[in-house]
């Protein structure tokens, strides 16, 4: 079976094809790319997947032996922190051997870029390029291996990060919260970071760990923040009470989540919002990236507090394109990007998604103004006069139905559930402008037979019947 790279790099089943011999394969590959772009070292980690030590040494070993000097992880490490790495040792890029959020069977091979951040489309398409060049034969070409192989050397980078967070972050008013902090690492690779970062900085508030044992299994869910995977972190805060709130981290701790006294979810968009609110009234600016998936409150936020907004496909790539041009022209500085799924991004930081840093921002933001997140939110309903009523649908394709069809079924649309089309956006799959505040998107996976179904309206109820009506636009 074909190597084929996604929006964020290459992932597989372990054992069918994400194997020894191809991840070797692309990481031979890879190490071509780098050196053709003058390259000389390159940062290597992993989460807490199965074997994720061994894919990674594997990886090590061929981008040292095609003469790169490799800087290896000796434990597993969040992705943001791995990203971290390529930039502060300037690197010429990063592996991650992660598969982020996706079930435990999987693993993968993301690409990071030498600004510390996820890999631009444009260098994804080059790797992916040298992967196919190589034939895929499932053997490291003798090309691939020089006669003076690299040196490969433990890595070590928690301190440094830490000390850049210490930059990012108000320590006066964290160190002022005399709360409670509940982290669920989701078994994954945040596990005692957070825990960790607070005793680094010397801060008073209490610590709880939820599911903070690292495990390829992550305690039978698939490591995504979302609510079907946090009944267990939704129950243990269900008797808390004001202020109290648990940061969720993803399998690799790019991306964050939340959950809030009395046990409610808080979703990926309140958090955008609350963190863009809370890094302005900090006195940051910039520009606001947002996936066309995201919720229309982050438009009318950025409206009120006169920012610019971006809109891009989906995928964290298209947001750091951005970042990157924020710092060749600073009139484009970015002050803070996101997507739908929880990855978060800042400015000040590397371009790139950090659910470490965002749940302690998370934090501060309740620090400082003595609220909860859900109160902080329901202040940026009121100033926007905009409220969120968000859901979302994955649908598997029958068999024989066309995406093509579909797609332009959809388009010619002119009502639905009761709101009139206003305008149509194609720009990664097909998004629905409705009347009312409202919109309908439909997504199809680019690997998969599956379509995603998003819907945002100004009630509960209308939100409910406006994902049942385009959910059964797809099973006709």
């Amino acid at each position: 079976m074909p190597i084929k790279f996604g929006t964020d790099g290459w992932r597989d089943i372990i054992a069918q094809d994400f194997t020894y011999a191809n991840v070797a394969l692309v990481a031979a590959a890879h190490a071509r790319y780098l050196r053709s772009q003058g390259g000389t070292d390159v940062v290597i980690g992993y989460d807490t997947r199965f074997q994720g030590e061994g894919f990674a040494g594997v990886a090590a070993a061929a981008m040292s032996q095609a003469g790169l000097n490799v800087h290896l992880a000796a434990a597993y490490v969040p992705t943001p922190a791995l990203s971290y790495a390529v930039k502060v040792l300037g690197a010429a890029g990063g592996v991650m051997i992660t598969a982020s959020h996706n079930p435990p069977p999987y693993s993968g091979y993301k690409l990071k870029g030498p600004y510390g951040g996820s890999a631009t489309p444009a260098i994804v398409a080059q790797v992916e390029a040298q992967v196919e060049a190589a034939g895929q034969k499932n053997e490291v070409s003798s090309a691939d291996v020089v006669s003076r192989p690299g040196t490969i050397t433990p890595l070590a980078v928690q301190a440094d990060y830490f000390r850049a967070l210490d930059g990012l972050l108000d320590l006066e008013a964290l160190r002022a919260y005399r709360g409670r902090v509940f982290h669920d690492a989701m078994g994954g690779a945040g596990a005692g970071w957070i825990e960790a970062y607070l005793k680094h900085a010397a801060l008073p508030a209490e610590f709880v760990a939820l599911r903070g044992e690292p495990t390829p299994l992550f305690y039978g869910v698939n490591p995504e923040p979302i609510p079907q995977n946090l009944e267990a972190t939704m129950q243990r805060l269900s008797d808390e009470t004001g202020t109290t709130f648990a940061v969720v981290t993803d399998g690799d701790a790019d991306r964050v989540g939340a959950v809030t006294a009395g046990g409610e979810f808080f979703n990926s968009h309140q958090i955008f919002a609350v963190l863009l609110k809370h890094l302005y009234d900090k006195g940051l600016r910039g520009r606001v990236v947002k996936t066309v998936s995201g919720s229309g409150i982050i438009d009318r936020l950025c409206a009120v507090l006169g920012l610019d907004v971006v809109e891009t496909p989906v995928g964290f790539k298209y947001i750091t394109d951005a970042f990157l041009e924020g710092e060749e022209n600073p009139e484009l500085a970015v002050l803070m990007g996101g997507e739908e799924s929880g990855g978060l991004a800042s400015r000040g930081h590397i371009p790139e998604r950090d659910g470490i840093l965002n749940g302690l921002l998370l934090l501060e933001a309740v620090a400082s103004s003595g609220q909860s997140l859900p109160q902080l939110f329901s202040e940026i309903e009121t100033l926007t006069g905009f409220r969120h009523f968000y859901g979302r649908n994955d649908l598997q394709l029958q068999l024989g139905q066309s995406r093509e069809a579909l797609k332009a079924q959809i388009e010619t649309l002119t009502e639905l559930a009761g709101h009139r089309v206003e305008r149509v956006v194609t720009k990664d799959g097909v998004k629905l402008l409705l009347s009312g505040d409202a919109f309908a998107m439909f997504r199809f996976s680019g690997t998969e037979p599956v379509v995603r179904v998003y819907v945002e309206a100004q009630t509960a109820e209308d939100q409910q019947l406006l994902l049942k009506t385009a959910t059964a636009l797809l099973h006709v």
